[in-house]
């Protein structure tokens, strides 16, 4: 009877789990889909499109809300003479026929958000190889889409369900389980009082302390102390250590406002495990927005600025806890930090 009671517990407490997936970012081919903590779900193609991106997102649960779009751009938008991109469209050769009615058209965008209108697109060339612009070397491959696909149907559970992309089966769209109630970090001591002239004195002074008795390897002539204050009774001290050609990466403490000081290294742990397979992050060109309270990170791919890893933390009390985690594993110069898929967020 006890072995009963807790297996009904278990599989009472399945949907709930379920629905709590870890995000996950997975490239097919010439696609990329990364899913966040709410299993909501983005799709682009990626590599040599030269411009041309075909996004396609998702949120999870029942509602089959959905946006598909067509962008001609990147880093650097189009030329003021390129010519509107709809009536240039070809797939596989062959022109790429949209119902005018349910899209949103603009010389450089198509966008619909029509749930219909998106299934029928997909049906069409989910099979098919490329969307090419003619006149150009701007190609969307398909390479991979049915794939992409695939990944967010199973990470939506939808695989079976009537809202399917793939696999579509007879299930009710109310057996897909709903997105995961957004968790918040509340901001402790949003308004500290601010450092004494004589405070931020003493703490620079301790900062360069620290900092030449440092195992860091950045030229003197480039070190940098900061100092900000976080609560009534701690500061945030933060300096720079190493550099590449273009991250630096620093060292941080919490610190005592007042004499004797009592320091603490900040480190930075994310709630789930990245691709890289280390939950632990280093404090790549880092920040405080002294706005929203939020240590921030930026790890550069490259020197474009089009990839990499951008972060958001705010600090609780005791530590500081992950608010946003972006990531853009594609250098394709197609979007910067503010537009990277986002992995983590909470409120």
């Amino acid at each position: 009877m006890r072995h009963s009671l807790i297996f009904i517990v278990l599989l009472s407490m399945l949907p709930a789990f379920i629905a709590q997936a870890a995000p996950a970012q997975r490239a097919f081919s010439d696609w990329q889909v990364t899913c966040n903590n709410q299993n909501f779900c983005i799709a682009r193609n990626v590599n040599e499109h030269n411009g041309l991106v075909m996004t396609l997102s998702r949120s999870a649960g029942a509602k089959t809300d959905a946006v598909l779009r067509i962008d001609l751009g990147g880093l650097a938008n189009p030329s003021a003479g390129e010519p509107a991109i709809a009536p240039r469209l070809l797939l596989d050769g062959e022109p790429l026929k949209l119902g005018p009615q349910h899209w949103q058209i603009s010389p450089w965008r198509l966008l619909t958000d029509d749930t219909a209108t998106i299934t029928a697109a997909l049906a069409v060339i989910q099979d098919k190889h490329e969307i090419i612009l003619a006149g150009s070397k701007d190609v969307i491959s398909l390479d991979g889409l049915k794939a992409a696909l695939l990944f967010i149907d199973s990470q939506q559970k939808r695989v079976g369900s009537e809202t399917a992309w793939i696999k579509k089966g007879g299930e009710p769209p109310l057996t897909v389980p709903p997105a995961p109630a957004l968790k918040g970090v509340a901001v402790v001591n949003p308004t500290p009082t601010p450092l004494s002239r004589e405070e931020r004195s003493d703490l620079i002074d301790y900062g360069t302390w620290r900092m030449n008795n440092s195992q860091c390897s950045l030229d003197p002539a480039r070190r940098e102390v900061r100092v900000t204050a976080l609560t009534d009774d701690k500061a945030l001290l933060m300096i720079s250590c190493e550099a590449g050609a273009y991250n630096t990466v620093d060292l941080a403490w919490l610190v005592s406002r007042k004499k004797p000081f009592a320091a603490r290294a900040v480190r930075l742990r994310l709630p789930f495990v990245p691709a890289s397979e280390s939950s632990d992050m280093e404090l790549m060109n880092t920040g405080f927005d002294e706005k929203t309270r939020e240590l921030t990170t930026l790890a550069l791919g490259r020197g474009l600025g089009d990839c990499g890893i951008q972060t958001r933390w705010r600090f609780d009390g005791q530590r500081f806890r992950l608010v946003r985690y972006a990531e853009e594993p594609s250098c394709d110069n197609w979007h910067g930090p503010d537009a990277w898929p986002t992995l983590w967020i909470t409120r």
